[in-house]
């Protein structure tokens, strides 16, 4: 078996306890910089890779994504400096909707639009806080109990509106009630703590990671991208198994995207891969479907699909940012067709 590498967004124990600090680490020597990407591209066939819009900055490093599936506007979340960028529909260029710093961001890692329209941005270093998308206003924030090192990750919003957050450090997942949004504000305590049901994994790696919901609202799937394993969380009993993977493996997996037909989509950060699969009615089992390795997805973190594409954030990490050193070319999302 390959030695794992340790995937883009599970930086080690001492990289987290810097970025709590608000800041990556520092480019060192880079080489020289490859030629730019190119601002835009057209839609390309099936299963190919296409540039949908470009992201303003010399060094975004984008994260989190999300769409707001009233509007179609698209919403990506910088993990340098925590800025909220926005795409307007048709838009080549995204725009700063949330500038750097706001509300004392330091990163906005998960994005998710829930069904009223709020936007919701998970900060590595501290919580959760939700916005208004037409004016930007900050509805409501919330902050992880206690001290010591945590690292809030992905986010998932069931049909009761109900948020659950990820934290890749504690190994717990996060709970914020519709009770709680109306409140404004609050802690946040672990609703489920999956650290018994994790397999170990190495020192200073990270393993829970993304995290999606059934569009029924039974349960919550929520990946170790270390061991490759994919985990049930039943929101009745609290119940937690590890679903049965059929054809492959979640190793490096990072965002996750299901679907209301059981369709379940992954990036894998490090291998430049996405993969499809189908997930049973039941959430217990999941059969893997397709896989597309591309370069060009430059360490892929995050995606969020829509009929007829699937959107996906190109970190490069590598270049840099978190995972490296050298110089990053224009910071693109990227869109496959057919995927």
């Amino acid at each position: 078996m390959l030695k794992k590498l340790l995937p883009a967004t599970l930086l080690t124990l001492a990289t987290a306890t810097a970025l709590t600090l608000g800041a990556l680490p520092a480019a060192q020597a880079a080489p020289a910089a490859s030629a730019p990407s190119p601002a835009y591209a057209p839609p390309a066939p099936d299963g190919r890779v296409s540039t949908a819009f470009t992201l303003p900055g010399a060094k975004v490093y984008p994260e989190g994504i999300a769409t707001d599936p009233r509007t179609r506007t698209v919403y990506v979340g910088s993990y340098a400096d925590g800025t909220v960028y926005r795409a307007r529909p048709g838009a080549r260029t995204a725009e700063v909707f949330l500038p750097a710093g706001t509300d004392g961001r330091h990163t906005a890692n998960g994005l998710r639009v829930d069904a009223r329209g709020r936007l919701w941005v998970t900060d590595s270093t501290s919580g959760v806080a939700v916005y208004d998308t037409a004016s930007g206003r900050r509805l409501a924030h919330f902050e992880v109990a206690g001290a010591g090192a945590l690292f809030v990750n992905d986010l998932t919003i069931t049909p009761d509106g109900t948020a659950y957050l990820t934290d890749s450090v504690r190994s717990v997942i996060y709970r914020v009630t519709p009770a709680q949004l109306a409140a404004g504000s609050g802690a946040l305590f672990p609703a489920y703590d999956l650290k018994g049901h994790l397999t170990p994994s190495p020192a200073g790696s990270f393993a829970l990671n993304g995290i999606a919901s059934d569009p029924a609202g039974r349960y919550l799937l929520a990946v170790d991208m270390t061991a490759g394993d994919l985990h049930r969380i039943d929101l009745r009993t609290g119940a937690i198994s590890r679903v049965a993977l059929q054809g492959g493996d979640l190793v490096h997996a990072d965002g996750l995207d299901l679907a209301p037909d059981g369709t379940l989509r992954v990036a894998h950060n490090t291998t430049n891969t996405l993969t499809r699969w189908q997930v049973s009615p039941d959430g217990t089992r999941a059969r893997l479907t397709r896989t597309i390795t591309d370069p060009s997805l430059r360490i892929p973190t995050t995606l969020t699909h829509t009929p007829g594409r699937t959107l996906v954030v190109r970190s490069q990490f590598d270049k840099g940012g978190p995972m490296g050193e050298g110089t990053p070319t224009t910071f693109t999302i990227a869109s496959v067709r057919g995927f």
